[in-house]
């Protein structure tokens, strides 16, 4: 039964490929021009009205019929220009998670369920209409009992099931282009889909979702800058979230922020540091801040503040990853692109065999004329499609884990657009990165470190004069053992001595007795018992010389005796 779903959603995603004719991005790939002709066979082609749309926005419109795995992917698509062309992924980016709410009566069986308690008595009041609906889950306006503004997220029916069979759709054909396309390999298709099945599972459990709000919540705490709001855990469940309603205007409502008097300068500098802030500062950070998920607070328009909502993907960075990137960034911004190709081999990035100097030349004829220009004038599209050609060259493998924080560079440079096209992102940037550089870094994080490691520290201390006692006798066994063999090696080595004196007088015996039974017969006619001696025995003579020689060439002294 499975398998017959899964061949019929397979000809449902055909349906809508067809729908759409997308058959023509396709075949603009070298590979598959032969497709086109097919294309002029389908009777969609002629009927539909899609066709006059450009193709970036057929494949939108195609990924968002199809539902949330493929939008997903699709958005994930946008942020690898290594893979599509730029137009299509600047319309990818433009992808909405938006559709149709599902029943009321169904969103509140499954609150009912979840807190087995009616709505009435659960809420001070529950407005059943919603005020959002995406495809994971949709969103209702409440009051708590103690007066306070709450949201209610709510999980929306079947979505885990359509996900599981979508993503295992999806890992068959990466699966597939992985054993039969070799170029793909550095790309490491079945790892972003992985990556992308985690994150949109992830998304599923609404108690994970809280359990985000809730961390970045403690690590913004008291911040001027950025709120989040509080999680209610009472009344959270893996099928419902609870939190705090906020309130304040869209990041993306530039007009409305223009009237209030924001000061729009210093509110985008605010998002770079938040940003910067989370990924270097925290190793955590929100990896969805479209202008959707991001509200501005305006109390004071000229001191503005970031509110974030929707916390489902979080992404998170190890250690190596965290100094590994500060470097690169701090490099970028120093143009010491030496160090940024150095970083790359490093870390294993790109080949150890990569030449340093060809690398650094690439680097710096992508990267270099991005500097002292404001950002409406830097097209960061073209510039990844630029360092993407780059890494292809180089045979640069594709790093999934960093998949989201880069989704989330590009977010931020959209966002920064929309606020003030004039901000400096670098030089905004600079002087975080070279303080977190030199608190984590420099002296002052190595004390850092110790101190954060000060209770292992502390359990090992009675261990250490063991650990010395241990160290010293290894030491002197190492010595000792040393010194035996040393001596072995030396007998040994007289040994070979004697053996090749020994095999040299051998061979000269044996080339004396060869050359004389060939001569016999030259100038020993005065010395009649010798030239008798020869005349009789010089073919076995002359025999065992060549044997001596032989021995000698075909035998070769036994180096372990």
């Amino acid at each position: 039964m499975k398998r017959i779903k899964k061949w019929w959603r397979l000809v449902y995603i055909a349906y809508i490929w067809n729908k759409y004719n997308l058959v023509d991005i396709v075949a603009d790939l070298p590979l598959m021009r032969l497709l086109r002709f097919t294309m002029y066979l389908n009777p969609l082609y002629w009927t539909s009205n899609k066709k006059q749309l450009p193709r970036g926005e057929r494949l939108r419109l195609a990924l968002e019929t199809l539902g949330p795995i493929f939008i997903k992917f699709g958005q994930a698509l946008s942020t690898r220009p290594d893979l599509i062309p730029p137009d299509l992924a600047i319309e990818l980016s433009r992808l909405q998670d938006k559709v149709p709410p599902f029943p009321e009566d169904e969103s509140v069986a499954i609150i009912e369920k979840a807190l087995g308690k009616p709505v009435e008595i659960i809420f001070a009041s529950f407005t059943k209409k919603p005020l959002a609906s995406a495809s994971i889950a949709q969103v209702h306006s409440a009051t708590l009992h103690n007066g306070k503004e709450v949201i209610v997220k709510v999980l929306r029916p079947g979505i885990k099931k359509v996900l599981l069979n979508d993503t295992a759709l999806l890992t068959s054909i990466a699966t597939m282009a992985e054993r039969y396309i070799t170029a793909t390999k550095r790309l490491k298709p079945t790892e972003v889909v992985s990556e992308i099945k985690r994150d949109l599972m992830d998304e599923l459990d609404m108690l994970r979702e809280a359990a985000n709000a809730s961390q970045l919540r403690r690590n913004f705490k008291d911040s001027p800058i950025h709120y989040v709001p509080e999680i209610h855990w009472d009344y959270c469940n893996r099928d419902i979230l609870v939190m705090e309603k906020v309130h304040g205007a869209r990041a993306s409502d530039v007009d409305t922020l223009r009237e209030k008097g924001v000061n729009l300068k210093l509110l985008a500098e605010r998002g770079v540091e938040i940003f910067y802030t989370q990924v270097f500062r925290d190793c955590f950070f929100h990896a969805d801040m479209h202008p959707g998920n991001i509200f501005i607070d305006t109390t004071n328009p000229k001191d503005p503040g970031y509110i974030s909502i929707d916390f489902g993907i979080m992404g998170t960075l190890t250690r190596e990853d965290q100094q590994y990137l500060a470097g690169n960034f701090l490099a970028f911004f120093k143009r010491d692109y030496k160090r940024v190709a150095e970083l790359h081999i490093e870390s294993g990035w790109v080949p150890t065999t990569t030449r340093v100097d060809e690398l650094e030349a690439a680097i710096r004829t992508v990267c270099e004329p991005i500097f002292e220009k404001p950002l409406s004038e830097i097209s960061f599209g073209q510039t990844l499609v630029r360092l993407f050609q780059v890494a292809q060259r180089f045979n640069m493998e594709v790093q999934p884990q960093l998949i989201l924080l880069q989704k989330t560079l590009l977010n931020i440079e959209g966002m920064g657009r929309q606020l003030y096209p004039e901000l400096n992102l670098w030089e905004t940037a600079k002087p975080f990165l070279v303080k977190w550089m030199k608190r984590h870094i420099g002296f002052k994080g190595f004390m850092k470190r110790v101190i954060e490691h000060t209770p292992e520290i502390s359990e090992k201390l009675p261990e250490v004069p063991d650990l010395l006692i241990e160290i010293l006798e290894n030491k002197r066994y190492q010595l000792r053992h040393a010194k035996e063999l040393e001596k072995k090696n030396e007998h040994v080595l007289m040994q070979q001595k004697l053996r090749s004196k020994r095999r040299g007088l051998i061979l000269a015996s044996g080339a004396g007795l060869l050359v004389y039974a060939v001569l016999y017969n030259g100038s020993l006619d005065t010395l009649t018992p010798i030239k008798l001696f020869f005349e009789h025995y010089a073919s076995q003579l002359g025999l065992a010389g060549a044997a001596i020689i032989a021995w000698y060439l075909f035998t070769q002294p036994n180096k372990h005796e």
